[in-house]
């Protein structure tokens, strides 16, 4: 049986502003073509399909076209869909009806049975092969907030998890134990367990700046421990990083495009999985063609910075005029990190003017400024006596070490007139 594994979709992210929809359409496209051409049994979405909560409509459509694409032209394929932190579980469990007409299961949350022990039933999707043969079962987990697991109105073995950090990760523990036997006493022979969780596991290594934190502190991690030897793969979702823990069956597929630029510098990927009988045959990496390129230049000092920006040369298929105009959604994207020696008020029209004429899509520019000594002692100021003006000079003194000059003065003096007179102008006619 073949499995291919994805995760963190986040369909509908606002990247620094700007809509991702062409490239998600993109993505979504290559991976029915790859599930076409590699003849999958089996689609598993890990979590995080949308960006939001509450997603645009556009994103949800992206989401029910390829669905509805991807029952046409792989009438046996079963999808498996599991809701991630940054999903509405709800949400994606609102057209699970719908769904299961074209053989794809949606897992937002679980659910509790009136004698409080977890509803497993319901979490245990049989993958059937080409001629309607349960070869596997997929134990679909979805994300976990702590109102789920924790508190009253479950049944909880509560001496198993004493190590435990905290009572989050108790419950989380308790949950996937639950399930994962439940799937053992359901399974029949030469049939494989396969466990899908959006979670994060000990010893995963996360990106830069990108995946959202599930609790303050990061105490939430659990331990691959938990997933026993007989579940032949873990399908893994919330990393954006595409890794093993520990072991070749326990993967995070990661995000198949980057959501940061902190994350342009690693591969992005789908994993094809075969499994051989009970067991797992091998894994494969496909990686994922990137629809839109991203560059990062810097950090660097600023003669430095135009220079490499300078360089950047055009993608061949935008070289013409036409292209250009005609992809737009397709330029790159650019994020530019500057270290100033000191401040540089035209810093932004200086970037642009060396980016003019390219087919580049400037949408970070980061100042990296030089700390002074001292700059960060907090001192009591009373803010009625000192005034704005004098308060800005002292700002300016603190981080750069010496008084502003009479110019970004001027500035501070004219965009302060602009605030004055633009409140002045909302309460006109208000009553007093």
């Amino acid at each position: 049986m073949k499995l291919i594994h994805t995760a963190d979709w986040h369909l509908g992210q606002s990247f620094h502003g700007q809509e991702r929809h062409a490239e998600h359409r993109a993505f979504l496209t290559w991976l029915l073509d790859t599930l076409v051409e590699r003849r999958a049994d089996a689609l598993l979405v890990a979590g995080d399909i949308f960006d939001v909560v509450n997603p645009s409509l556009r994103a949800q459509e992206l989401l029910f076209h390829f669905i509805v694409s991807a029952h046409e032209r792989l009438p046996h394929l079963e999808i498996v869909l599991i809701a991630g932190n940054h999903d509405s579980g709800n949400r994606i469990e609102l057209p699970a009806p719908l769904m299961r007409r074209l053989r794809t299961h949606a897992l937002g949350r679980v659910s509790w049975l009136d004698d409080g022990n977890l509803d497993t039933e319901r979490l245990l999707v049989p993958l059937t092969d080409a001629s309607g043969e349960t070869r596997a079962w997929c134990l679909a987990l979805p994300f976990l907030r702590p109102a789920e697991v924790t508190g009253a109105g479950m049944r909880l073995d509560q001496d198993e998890d004493d190590d435990a950090p905290n009572d989050y990760v108790a419950g989380i523990t308790r949950v996937h134990r639950q399930l994962i036997d439940a799937a053992g006493k359901r399974r029949e022979p030469g049939q494989a367990l396969v466990a899908m969780s959006h979670a994060h596991l000990h010893g995963a290594a996360v990106s830069e700046a990108s995946e959202r934190p599930i609790v303050i502190g990061g105490e939430e991690s659990i331990s691959a421990a938990l997933f026993p030897a007989d579940i032949a793969y873990v399908a893994l979702g919330h990393l954006h990083r595409a890794q093993q823990v520990g072991e070749a069956r326990i993967r995070y597929s990661g995000s198949p495009l980057p959501l940061d630029f902190s994350e342009v510098g690693y591969p992005h990927q789908v994993v094809e999985v075969r499994l051989d009988g009970e067991a797992l045959g091998e894994t494969q990496a496909i990686p994922v063609p990137r629809p839109v390129a991203m560059h990062r230049v810097g950090p660097a000092p600023l003669e430095r910075v135009l220079a490499e920006l300078a360089a950047l040369e055009d993608d061949p298929a935008l070289s013409d005029a036409r292209g250009r105009e005609r992809s737009k959604e397709h330029w790159p994207w650019l994020e530019v990190r500057v270290e100033l020696e000191s401040p540089i008020p035209d810093l932004r029209a200086r970037v642009e003017t060396a980016l003019e004429g390219k087919a580049l899509r400037l949408l970070r520019l980061e100042r990296r400024l030089p700390r002074v000594e001292g700059g960060d002692q907090k001192t009591r100021v009373d803010l009625e006596t000192l005034g704005p003006r004098r308060l800005f000079e002292r700002t300016w003194e603190q981080r750069w070490g010496e008084s502003p000059a009479e110019n970004v003065l001027a500035d501070f003096d004219r965009l302060r007139q602009d605030v004055l007179d633009a409140d002045d102008a909302s309460t006109q006619g208000d009553p007093i």
